[in-house]
């Protein structure tokens, strides 16, 4: 539905005549010279009704007109959505600085989500991105997300058969949800105020599914793959693959956040400064117990020798010697896009025969499972994780340097007791073997 009335202004070509009883008619008359080359559009009387005769103006008379006389080039432009659509709100969200602010991937999965909930073809052969969103309700939004559950194919036989997409359709809605908080503050007058995303309920696996879960590594998976790393050249990822075990970091800070100045600066030389921008939190994690011995002393040697060569910015950047550029630059894109890190971290785990299901976030996982083995409590892993949150780990506790050196200590011990078993079991095992 337009929104023009019968005081806006019209569209080019468009006019309105006094009709006999005195009602107006509304017509579309192409200009003479375009008559006059031949223009294949012709004059047409749109009726009487003013929004049905603009819309058809508009949406149908104007822009064939518009490729008659630009040859075609016309086509190639996009169309602007109708005010008020579905379409629409995704062009408010898009255009919005809470866009802008969006890391790239999370902007490329929401534009996949806001894509597929639009382009659903509903029953009567309309898309869903056509429609006015003032005629939005939870039972419809509900029974589109049902229906993007669901995907039809043919298999191998070329027999029909269904399978299940929840993570992308949930991720739609997460998409859609969003769109129309933004637009709803950015154009209030004209979204909802209600949003029928919001509270679906949605669950992350069917009833009865297995959840799915991150490919944990272990710290021999952990040894390998940082042997490959250097082995091919990438050094700084090696690195940073350890700083995740021990500091239980995500890429997005270890790559995006962990700059030079954060470690060892002069007014405390013995700390890091860690930061977890998921949740805004931060401390100071101690490099050395209270005796002066070091707490991590493979990563912090290498810390060292980082810090040695690099003056400020970020800590971990491109240092292989095949790079295209040969400045240092980030890991990290300005876009905060990590495309490129994680198919050199994929090289690395092949190189190194490692399981293709791991992941640089395996090693943050390992981390937390080798702190679960060495039997840390909950308030020495919420110390070290920086989680707020019950779900995450039950019990809330003042996070303190004790407690860190404690965590420390107790995985460093674990480490080396699970390493001196299996040297002592590959002994026995090599003394029962003839000719040893």
């Amino acid at each position: 539905m337009n929104t023009l009335d019968a005081t806006s202004r019209p569209p080019r070509y468009f006019r309105s005549k006094r009709l006999k009883g005195g009602r107006p008619g509304y017509f579309f008359e192409p200009p003479t010279w375009a008559r006059k080359q031949g223009c294949p559009v012709h004059a047409e009387a749109l009726g009487q009704d003013f929004a049905s005769a603009v819309e058809r103006t508009e949406s149908i008379l104007l822009p064939a007109f518009d490729s008659w006389r630009s040859g075609g080039l016309t086509d190639m432009l996009p169309v602007l959505p109708v005010p008020g659509t579905f379409d629409w709100l995704v062009s408010v969200f898009r255009a919005h600085q809470r866009w802008r602010d969006i890391d790239h991937k999370t902007q490329r999965l929401y534009s996949q989500g806001l894509q597929l909930f639009a382009n659903h073809e509903l029953k009567d052969g309309s898309r869903v991105g056509s429609k006015q969103i003032t005629d939005f309700t939870k039972a419809f939004v509900d029974a589109v997300y049902a229906k993007l559950l669901v995907v039809q194919y043919k298999d191998r036989e070329g027999n029909a058969a269904k399978r299940e997409r929840r993570r992308f359709a949930n991720a739609a809605m997460t998409a859609c949800r969003r769109a129309w908080f933004v637009g709803q503050r950015a154009q209030e007058t004209m979204v909802p105020q209600v949003n029928p995303f919001s509270r679906m309920g949605l669950k992350s696996r069917a009833p009865g599914q297995p959840m799915r879960e991150t490919p944990t590594a272990s710290w021999d998976e952990l040894a390998a793959f940082r042997k490959a790393a250097k082995r091919l050249g990438y050094h700084s990822i090696g690195t940073a693959a350890l700083l995740s075990w021990e500091w239980l970091q995500r890429e997005e800070h270890v790559f995006g956040a962990f700059e030079i100045a954060h470690y060892r600066p002069k007014e405390r030389s013995n700390s890091v400064r860690i930061v977890h921008p998921k949740n805004n939190e931060e401390a100071w994690w101690p490099l050395f117990d209270d005796k002066g011995g070091p707490l991590f002393p493979e990563l912090v040697a290498e810390l060292d020798a980082i810090k040695g060569s690099v003056v400020s910015g970020l800590v971990f950047r491109r240092d292989h010697a095949h790079r295209k550029s040969s400045a240092l630059i980030p890991w990290m894109t300005e876009r905060k896009d990590l495309r490129y890190l994680r198919h050199v971290v994929k090289k690395i785990v092949i190189a190194a025969g490692l399981r293709h299901e791991l992941s640089f976030t395996s090693f943050r996982h390992g981390g937390f499972t080798e702190g679960a083995d060495s039997d840390l409590t909950d308030a020495e892993l919420r110390a070290a994780g920086r989680h707020r949150s019950r779900q995450q780990l039950p019990t809330y506790a003042k996070r303190t340097r004790k407690q860190l050196i404690a965590a420390a200590k107790k995985r460093r011990e674990e480490r080396n007791r699970t390493a001196l078993s299996s040297d002592s079991a590959l002994a026995s095992h090599d003394a029962l073997v003839p000719g040893n």
